[in-house]
């Protein structure tokens, strides 16, 4: 199941765990990609936590935890290739997978449809 927040970030939700990105409509705004700066395995964070940074030929945006919880995994990839978040922003371009402290606090994140309204305002 497909969430997103307010600051275009899209969580994908598997059981406890959460793949978290940005949105298509964010790489878009942003432009070209050229650097992400990513957390650790092992670190934790609090639900509107800076989670990592992305920098662009336009700007550099700031990536939030949407949901508390401990960083289990890495987008390796972007190190070397972080244009994958502008080719590819829902499939390869996800930052990382945290398991969540607190699953509850992803129901009142904003569904793709609730998404696509906000975005059109």
């Amino acid at each position: 199941m497909l969430k997103y927040t307010k600051n275009h970030e899209w969580l994908k939700l598997d059981g406890n765990k959460v793949t978290i990105g940005v949105s298509d409509y964010a790489q878009d705004s942003m432009g070209d990609v050229v650097f992400v700066e990513l957390p650790e395995v092992g670190d934790t964070f609090a639900q509107d936590d800076g989670l990592a940074t992305i920098e662009s030929v336009k700007a550099v945006s700031d990536v939030y935890a949407a949901v508390s919880g401990e960083v289990v995994e890495v987008n390796e990839a972007l190190m070397d290739d972080p244009e994958l978040i502008n080719n590819s922003p829902m499939e390869d371009g996800w930052l990382v997978v945290i398991e969540m402290e607190d699953p509850s606090q992803a129901d009142a994140l904003m569904s793709e449809e609730e998404y696509q309204s906000f975005i059109q305002e």
